[in-house]
């Protein structure tokens, strides 16, 4: 695999599955990584999933990948209405593709969540489509890969 892919999952992602099921589905985090490792390997790239409920760590990850991964595809949970931090960090990746994720359609839910700092770095912003969003994600990361 020549291409391996960064697949960030911010705050309160882990509880996938058991967190307001109405909103997220029964979807496991474990199920959202089976998924993407699946969808990236049938592209030829490698995917590193991880998840954090910690801001900083989220931004380490992300500075490693500046020279370590091809891509990131973040899903930010409620970091993306408030994070100037990751947005930065984000920026200082500037020749990585960037996907940003939500399994909810945030234009449809409360109104601090219609802007995301986030969405300013990212190629394509992918909201409301439930864990195959992370499918479309990684169906245009190999897209603009492969373009390059």
């Amino acid at each position: 695999m020549t291409h391996s892919i960064l697949v960030l999952n911010g705050p309160n992602l882990n509880l996938l599955g058991r967190r307001e099921p109405e909103i997220y589905g029964s979807e496991t985090l474990a199920d959202v990584e089976a998924l993407v490792s699946k969808t990236a390997a049938g592209h030829g790239i490698a995917a590193d999933c991880r998840q954090s409920n910690h801001e900083g760590l989220l931004i380490d990850w992300i500075h490693e990948a500046r020279t370590t991964r091809s891509a990131i595809i973040i899903n930010p949970g409620g970091l993306s209405h408030t994070s100037v931090a990751l947005l930065d960090a984000l920026n200082a990746c500037d020749a990585l593709p960037v996907m940003e994720v939500h399994i909810s359609n945030i234009h449809q839910r409360e109104t601090f969540r219609h802007h995301s700092f986030i969405s300013q770095r990212a190629n394509g912003v992918i909201a409301g489509c439930g864990i195959q969003g992370y499918v479309f994600a990684v169906d245009r990361v190999a897209a603009l890969l492969a373009a390059k």
